[in-house]
């Protein structure tokens, strides 16, 4: 099993899964069609399916074109608002692609119908793949549009964080260097955020990717997998588990917001698709 990582728009991950024997191969979160193309010939794969996370433009908007030009083409999610989807999965549901075994972790909180992917290979040596979107990010977590802390509080402990710690995280944005130092506000004392930190500004000025982390890792400097340590406690005022997550998203939400916003006409023409020409030039 290969991973792919492809850069496309501002900061989104969409991944080339491959079966190295049979050469099929799946995309996760296939957002920017033409990006995902020049790969699929580069590596010279067949494209079986699309595994999407959850139904935002830039995680699904190329599902459509793809399952125009690749005629029967299965697109896999848990949301109706996903685009062109054709297998409605479920939580602890699991599929199969030659060799490469997958299992579909329902994770609803940044939106209600958001599913995560994990991957592996029976008796491969290489460590298994969680995909997962915008629910865990390297050092941080997503933002809980749709859904509550209760929700994220489960998503991050008794789902993705009962994985094997060994377990590679290919999450949807590259925002690692942001995380980390809110990461740090709320930890100033620890050594592994900070040289995680110095790590990801390095990849970040080289313009290479933070993805992978490891699950293991996460436990380490991931606020949002810490809430039950001391620091992160005595940083929100609060004990019980739940409330400090809450209280880290709100902080996180408010932490050193970008300078400069797209205005929400710009937001409305992406929505309705009117940078698409431009997008598949990238």
């Amino acid at each position: 099993m290969k991973v792919k990582v492809i850069s496309v728009l501002e900061d989104n991950y969409m991944y080339l899964v491959i079966e190295e024997s049979t050469r099929d191969a799946i995309a996760v979160d296939a957002a920017v069609p033409k990006r995902l193309l020049e790969i699929i010939r580069k590596e010279d794969v067949v494209l079986r399916a699309v595994l999407t996370t959850h139904h935002h433009w830039d995680h699904a908007r190329g599902n459509e074109e793809l399952a125009r030009l690749f005629p029967g083409l299965r697109v896999y999610g848990a949301d109706e608002r996903i685009g062109a989807l054709t297998h409605k999965v479920t939580h602890d549901q699991e599929l199969t692609f030659g060799a490469i075994r997958v299992r579909c972790l329902f994770t609803p909180c940044h939106t209600l119908g958001h599913m995560c992917y994990f991957m592996w290979e029976d008796g491969s040596p290489d460590a298994p793949a969680l995909f997962s979107g915008d629910t865990l990010f390297v050092g941080g977590c997503g933002k809980f549009f749709e859904g509550t802390a209760e929700q994220m509080y489960t998503n991050l402990t008794q789902i993705l964080g009962a994985l094997p710690k060994e377990t590679k995280v290919f999450c949807g944005h590259e925002c690692t260097v942001r995380n980390l130092k809110f990461a740090l506000k709320v930890e100033p004392e620890n050594e592994i955020v900070k040289k995680k930190l110095v790590w990801a500004k390095q990849r970040d000025d080289e313009d290479l990717p933070t993805v992978p982390s490891t699950l293991q890792e996460e436990f380490l400097y991931n606020p949002f997998l810490r809430v039950t340590e001391e620091p992160l406690q005595k940083f929100t005022g609060k004990t019980d588990p739940v409330e400090v997550l809450r209280t880290l998203r709100t902080e996180k939400d408010n932490f050193k917001k970008p300078k400069e916003r797209p205005n929400p006409q710009a937001m409305l023409a992406f929505d309705w698709g009117l940078f698409s020409p431009f997008l598949e030039k990238k």
